[in-house]
């Protein structure tokens, strides 16, 4: 096995596990997001929204 397989083989794995543990990490990102705008006092709300949204975009959904 090379190492392109090997390594096809851990990011379909990788997938996986974030499209079954996804409202869980959808939870992370909003608390995350959450603390952030808490720590700058509001000010960059809209950028750590927006942030916020494309990390979201980013996991799987639940397959």
């Amino acid at each position: 096995m090379s190492f392109a397989d090997t390594l096809k083989g851990l990011i379909g794995k990788g997938k996986k596990a974030a499209a079954d543990n996804s409202e869980q990490i959808q939870g992370a990102i909003d608390k995350a997001a959450d603390f952030a705008d808490d720590k700058t006092g509001g000010k960059y709300s809209e950028k750590i929204d927006k942030a916020a949204d494309a990390a979201k975009k980013a996991v799987p959904p639940k397959e």
